[in-house]
């Protein structure tokens, strides 16, 4: 059957370049002088992690004007482009600082060798704050420009591996909006121990205040809807079992709050009960891609896309995640950044194909067919058509 399946077209799906957008596709511009005119949002695979995110770690490795990296590892290659690139940075000698995860599951043994071998090249590593898991998806570059320091930052949805960009979905964020990029500052203080920062003004940090932020967030839909405005919450996890979030959505839920929900696996929460969650409808995609992505949206009292509040962060809405670990979630500022995730979202909890519906018994029922595409193949085709324009 094998030998079958290399042969018959209709069993193996056909190969997907990642796309590179035409600014980032001009090698010989900084990086830096395109981020600065604005913030890039990349959705990968379909858009290239390597021309992104890598670049970005490469550049700032040889950018003369570059004084410091900082950077969470929670999960990475050894043959990965990045570690080559913070070695090769503090060769040059840039100040690096990498918090590694020891706990990351599954990869304890490699995280420990590869760090020690970072360690010996002279990169200063942090193994992360006692009982806490370090769980966020962030770097910090300090550039000196005209003779003031200014920062540049990464925030993602997945972890700092070049394999798994092939084959997850995943959101990343290239900003230096000050708003952030201040945040961001503060909480590798916090990492490194220089800091007992508790207050961020955009970040949701947990277990700081990414739990209540959420909270308010979800309390300010059931305000905006029994006002009559619009309420309606998006989101995206790979996990939803934290029972306080569970509670708080069959409050918005029954008070009138549209809520579209995309949990790939463990969904603790029971959508379509009467008197409870009436309001609610859980799919689950499972593709080509296993995915993900976070993506937290709240329609904030707006009939309009532009001024919903969106996210995107390492967390998952479980116990272990918003109280237990380390991680960040970041608004996204920029209205065309906003229309891009909640337009995917929108093509991933409308398409039918390999989508899987949650009853209110808490069994699932599967829309796949024949007919149709899928929500992954929809992207693929949306992110070419918007790349050759």
């Amino acid at each position: 059957s094998i030998l079958k399946a290399e042969h018959d077209s209709n069993m193996v799906f056909t190969p997907w370049t990642p796309l590179t957008g035409s600014e980032l596709s001009n090698e010989t511009a900084s990086i830096f002088s395109i981020i600065r005119k604005h913030d890039l949002l990349l959705h990968h695979p379909y858009e290239s992690y390597s021309s992104s995110v890598e670049r970005f770690i490469y550049d700032a490795a040889r950018d003369p004007r570059v004084l410091i990296i900082k950077m969470t590892l929670y999960r990475t290659n050894e043959e990965s482009s990045l570690i080559r690139s913070l070695i090769r940075a503090v060769q040059l000698g840039k100040q690096v600082v990498v918090l590694v995860e020891l706990k990351a599951r599954f990869d304890e043994e490699r995280n420990i060798s590869w760090a020690k071998k970072l360690e010996e090249y002279g990169i200063h590593i942090v193994y992360g704050i006692v009982g806490l898991k370090t769980h966020s998806k962030t770097a910090l570059v300090v550039r000196k420009e005209y003779d003031l320091l200014k920062s540049y930052a990464h925030i993602g949805t997945g972890n700092y591996h070049s394999q798994t960009a092939k084959l997850y979905t995943d959101f990343s964020l290239l900003t230096a909006n000050p708003k952030i990029t201040k945040d961001l500052t503060e909480f590798f203080h916090f990492l490194t121990g220089r800091s007992l920062q508790t207050k961020y003004s955009h970040l949701l940090v947990a277990p700081v205040n990414m739990k209540q932020k959420f909270i308010n967030l979800i309390d300010n839909e059931i305000a905006n809807a029994k006002k009559g405005l619009p309420a309606h919450i998006m989101l995206k996890v790979n996990n939803l079992e934290y029972l306080e979030m569970c509670q708080k959505l069959y409050e918005a839920s029954s008070a009138g709050v549209k809520i579209d929900i995309l949990a790939r696996t463990i969904c603790a929460l029971k959508p379509k009960v009467k008197g409870l969650s009436e309001n609610i409808t859980v799919h689950s995609i499972v593709d080509r891609f296993l995915e993900h992505s976070r993506l937290y949206i709240f329609a904030d009292g707006s009939k309009h896309y532009s001024e919903y509040k969106v996210y995107i962060g390492s967390a998952d809405w479980m116990y272990r995640n918003l109280q237990n670990r380390i991680e960040v979630a970041c608004p996204i500022f920029d209205e065309r950044n906003k229309l891009k995730c909640i337009e995917s979202f929108n093509i991933m909890f409308k398409a039918t194909n390999q989508r899987w519906t949650l009853n209110a018994d808490g069994t699932y029922k599967t829309t796949h067919s024949n007919n149709g595409e899928s929500a992954q193949l929809q992207l693929m085709k949306l992110y070419k058509q918007q790349h050759k324009r």
